[in-house]
């Protein structure tokens, strides 16, 4: 072989795989951020269904990079400058601890956040028409609903002379969902006695706290660290005979009494597009923030009999969207 046709056929061979590589893009990569736990976590497939209505498919043309604090919010900050360091397309944020610590982190990649209050209250957003900066998202409710689910808890326990209301003051809407909360009791007239608990620990010695002060119902907030403990809440409510309302279905459907508030899985498949079109280029200022308008109403049957309250009143039974027998 002459020396000129050795040296171009290592040449076209060597020209070859980085042909290949240069076929090969990076797949967009989405930073996942969230105050719960990968096992406590329910709404995972409603987001991918979003961004599958988008055409992305994780594995396929996306990948998550997915951040769990476990409840620990102190992690939240340290967990978002993790994955802006590496660089992520876009972050998605589903609680209102994870949003602000996100926020905190960049302020120029995009960030799609679900907030469980106006975000124009909670200084994320300019405004909900127009965001502006690099924050939109959707927000749920939560905290606006709490004087109705109060209302709702009253009429379901008319004789309810003492509420207790569980609140987590680690979370930034605990204070004004507490004054909404009084006000509401005030117009009732029924005592609150609030709780704090910030560990699920805590949730054991609060309740317990609660029920020694002779509290005849329960509100819960609406928090990341109770919707992820939810299990262990109605738990307690059971073996304390506490009729208990909840922010989310879930907890329902997991055997609770009754919850009233804005459907997270119908918000999240939302957000979910929402990442899908700032990954085609849309951007998060262009983006209005929506606010989630499917509220539910659900109550048990089988858990209100097992309470006490058998027959439930009519008038909440006509309430409800849904009643699980």
């Amino acid at each position: 072989m002459r020396r000129r046709d050795f040296i171009v056929g290592i040449g076209s061979v060597a020209a070859r795989p980085l042909s290949a590589h240069a076929q090969r893009r990076p797949l967009p990569v989405i930073g996942f951020l969230s105050a719960s736990t990968t096992e406590r976590f329910p709404f995972l497939p409603a987001f991918k269904r979003g961004l599958g209505e988008q055409g992305y498919v994780e594995g396929q043309n996306v990948e998550i990079l997915y951040r769990w604090a476990d409840l620990r919010y102190d992690q939240l900050p340290k967990l978002a400058a993790d994955l802006v360091d590496r660089r992520v397309a876009v972050l998605f944020a589903p609680s209102t601890v994870a949003t602000v610590a996100s926020k905190s982190a960049t302020a120029t990649i995009p960030i799609v956040f679900g907030a469980a209050a106006d975000p124009v209250d909670l200084g994320l957003v300019s405004s909900l028409n127009h965001p502006g900066g690099n924050l939109t998202g959707f927000y749920f409710l939560i905290q606006e609903l709490t004087a109705k689910r109060l209302e709702l808890l009253h009429e379901i326990v008319p004789a309810a002379a003492s509420i207790g209301f569980l609140t987590n003051p680690a979370d930034p809407l605990t204070e004004s969902e507490r004054r909404q909360a009084e006000t509401a009791a005030q117009l009732l007239g029924v005592h609150l006695v609030i709780a704090n608990a910030s560990t699920p620990g805590e949730i054991d010695t609060g309740f317990t706290s609660l029920v020694d002060q002779g509290i005849a119902a329960l509100l819960v907030s609406g928090n990341s660290l109770f919707f992820a403990q939810r299990n262990q809440l109605v738990a307690l409510a059971s073996r304390y005979g506490v009729p208990t309302i909840y922010p989310n279905r879930e907890a329902v459907d997991t055997g609770g009494l009754m919850s009233y508030g804005a459907s997270i899985a119908d918000a999240l498949r939302l957000a979910g597009t929402y990442v899908g079109r700032i990954l085609k280029g849309e951007k998060p200022s262009d983006l209005p923030v929506q606010q989630s308008t499917r509220i539910e109403m659900v109550l048990s049957l089988k858990t209100a009999k097992a309470l006490g309250i058998d027959p439930v009143p009519t008038a909440t039974l006509l309430r409800a969207t849904e009643v699980i027998e």
